[in-house]
């Protein structure tokens, strides 16, 4: 897997949501520093599990697609004389 990056907007706006959590939840102020270090901690230890979950969620819809299509196709089969 890349590693996962983030641009300078993303990970302003991640620092600012870690920073509302901080203080609105835990009443502490946090730093931006400490705080991108926070956002970088849980990138490197837990990015990958969060990643994995969006592609089984992804192959999730995408199965449920396909289901739905192969039951379309079969139901605009024309009757034969063959039978399956």
């Amino acid at each position: 897997m890349k590693p996962i990056k983030f641009t300078k907007e993303e990970t302003k706006a991640i620092v600012g949501e870690i920073q509302d959590y901080f203080r609105e939840e835990l009443d502490q102020p946090i730093g931006a520093i400490p705080a991108e270090m926070l956002m970088m901690f849980f990138v490197d230890k837990m990015g990958a599990y969060f990643y994995n979950r969006g592609l089984y969620d992804a192959q999730a819809l995408i199965r449920e697609r396909m289901d739905s299509l192969t039951d379309e196709i079969f139901g605009l089969e024309q009757p034969t004389k063959h039978l399956r």
